[in-house]
């Protein structure tokens, strides 16, 4: 067995002239500054986005708040379409730095809307009849659409793909410690995103608000240009992986090969690694026995027709390797998974009606003070909540654990997507209540009338509800990127980074359909909708209570598909189920004052 090279033989091979080793440690800056820079661009634009839309486009709340929606749909739904070129045709530092111009060209758009008049609705006309305001032409509001089109695209090729670049820079299989080095990066990079929106939701919504659209507008776009530049300087420090066949094209292989050899049989097991198709390089000899179905598209029926002398499929949409089978089949396996962060999305989605409720409250930090946190920034409680749990849970939790246990402890990434959900419930039952002391508050002063008027209730209380959003976000969406890329083999690694933003793709979708069922539905017979423009007439709170049911039933939903997932891919090569002892260790820390068979038959639905 060879020793490992030495630091002073690392020396000698740079001064004999050899190539230094791409990636590591050096390269973060770079990646993570892109994404903290993309992201205090586009969130920046945001929270107030609502307000822009209704002042300065006559939107009403439900149409601003659906067109919203449509764009954090088309905003998360783009991902998936980057991480498919990037791993199929143009590589992650490619389509990166493709989409950070995308995302350029949209804010300079939108700060176009802001700059010239004549691209945007002109001013109401107090002298005409009624106070005549005019409403957004078609090529008004397409100008305003490709904004947030080119916007939507840069950001669904730098989201997916710089998650998984940072991995490949530092993913070094031959590394011990790997597992833990990836956990901590994932942490540290979702921090290092939380603080770049803190930033956006502070400071560019304090710009928005203070010194007008024009600025507000134009500082976004001259962070996204120095996060471009930034990136592609550092081109020749980068580990740059080879692109492979499309991604979606295989999975579509062996749906089509898997049906078409639907009539033969499969072998037994001791005959699999000649009977399957397989790469000769490919550590999988044979598909797994779940989903069993699929595994005749790797199923060799006549070797001399079907495969060439240099070991290829002569029909690829006939046969396909065991590789490809067990990619389709590790997706389907987490869908059910997938799905249950759906609806944590939609509760996170609802910013609109948070922002109309700050907005009607008393936002001083004290009686007496003058200082009025602008409505927009609420939102940075959820931020801070999210990067301070990330942190005390990497640098506090998990160390002061496994020291009180004599072993390293962690909990498992089911138990944290659990949590989570459990977390966004509490957030919406939390906000319900909280809308109701408001609009009793507001009809009390004699309100009811006046949405405008400044309610004398603390806008404090909203606090709860986002910093509890925060801690759903840190639980759930953090473990379940870490969830997609532990269980998704490496050639899948963009897909699995791009699958959250799917499903809070879909959630945006849902959010709409909910949100217009539930106007429709409450507005009948000439009642105030539920969702009125006029806040305090509407019923937020009934809203939000609808919402926290649904969120109690995805609790339960979450509990079954855990259950029925199984053993995770870490504890399989193992060779054994770590929840046994994770559970363990669990009951004695939290389980004092409780009865320990009541606390197990929790922590074994995870």
């Amino acid at each position: 067995m060879e020793n490992p090279t030495t630091e002073t033989e690392a020396k000698q091979i740079q001064l004999n002239g050899e190539k230094k080793p791409k990636g590591g440690i050096i390269t973060m800056p770079f990646i993570i500054a892109n994404e903290a820079f993309e992201k205090v661009a586009s969130y920046g634009l945001l929270p107030n986005m609502i307000m822009y839309l209704i002042r300065d486009y006559r939107f009403g709340v439900a149409k601003g708040t659906n067109v919203l929606f449509m764009w954090s749909a088309a905003t998360n739904f783009t991902p998936l379409l980057g991480a498919f070129l990037s791993d199929s045709y143009l590589g992650r530092f490619l389509t990166i730095a493709i989409a950070s111009l995308s995302s350029f060209l949209g804010m300079v758009l939108l700060w176009l809307t802001a700059m010239l008049p004549q691209v945007k609705p002109s001013p109401c006309d107090p002298t005409a009849a009624g106070n005549h305001c005019g409403s957004a032409t078609a090529s008004q509001l397409a100008l305003l659409y490709s904004a947030f089109v080119l916007i939507s695209i840069g950001s669904g090729g730098i989201r997916p793909c710089s998650l998984a670049f940072g991995a490949d820079q530092l993913d070094n299989k031959e590394n011990p410690k790997n597992e833990r080095v990836l956990e901590s990066f994932f942490g540290w990079y979702y921090a290092s995103s939380a603080v770049a929106v803190l930033i956006a939701f502070t400071g560019i919504v304090y710009i928005q608000e203070h010194l007008g659209w024009r600025i507000g507008f134009g500082v976004p776009a001259v962070l996204m240009l120095i996060a471009a530049l930034l990136f592609v300087l550092a081109f020749p420090l980068y580990v740059r992986r080879n692109v492979s066949k499309s991604l979606f094209t295989g999975l579509a292989q062996v749906v089509v090969a898997a049906y078409v050899n639907r009539k033969l049989s499969l072998p037994n097991q001791q005959d699999s690694s000649i009977t399957y198709y397989h790469m000769k390089d490919s550590e999988l000899k044979a598909p797994s026995h779940k989903l069993r179905f699929l595994n005749k598209a790797c199923l060799i029926s006549n070797r001399e027709e079907e495969i060439g002398s240099d070991g290829f499929a002569l029909k690829p949409w006939r046969l396909c390797t065991t590789d490809k089978v067990e990619e389709l089949k590790a997706l389907i396996k987490v869908i059910p998974i997938w799905s249950t962060g759906i609806m944590m999305s939609i509760n996170t989605s609802q910013s609109s009606f948070q922002l109309l409720q700050a907005t009607s409250m008393d936002r001083r930090l004290s009686r007496h003070g003058s200082f009025q946190v602008p409505a927009g920034s609420f939102g940075m409680f959820t931020i801070i909540a999210l990067a301070m749990w990330v942190v005390l849970y990497d640098r506090a939790v998990i160390p002061l654990a496994s020291k009180i246990r004599g072993r390293p402890f962690r909990l498992s990434v089911k138990l944290r997507m659990g949590l989570g959900l459990f977390m966004s419930f509490l957030a919406m039952a939390i906000s319900a209540m909280v809308e109701t002391l408001r609009r009793k508050k507001a009809l009390s002063q004699g309100y009811a009338n006046n949405a405008n008027a400044i309610v004398d209730i603390s806008a404090m209380w909203l606090v709860p509800q986002y910093v509890l959003h925060g801690l759903a976000e840190a639980l759930t969406a953090i473990g379940q990127t870490e969830f997609f890329y532990t269980e998704f083999p490496k050639s899948m690694s963009s897909i699995a980074a791009s699958l959250f933003g799917l499903g809070m793709a879909v959630a945006s979708l849902l959010a709409s359909v909910i949100l217009n069922a539930v106007n429709e539905l409450t507005s009948r017979n000439g009642e105030d909708s539920w969702v009125s423009d006029n806040i305090n007439k509407g019923h937020y709170n009934y809203y939000y209570w609808l919402l926290a049911i649904m969120s109690f039933i995805n609790v339960i939903y979450y509990m079954i598909c855990s259950w029925s997932y199984g053993p995770l891919v870490d504890q399989v090569r193992n060779g054994r189920v770590n929840g046994v002892r994770e559970e363990e260790e669990l009951l004695d820390i939290v389980g004092k004052g409780f009865e320990k068979e009541d606390l197990r038959d929790v922590v074994k639905t995870n």
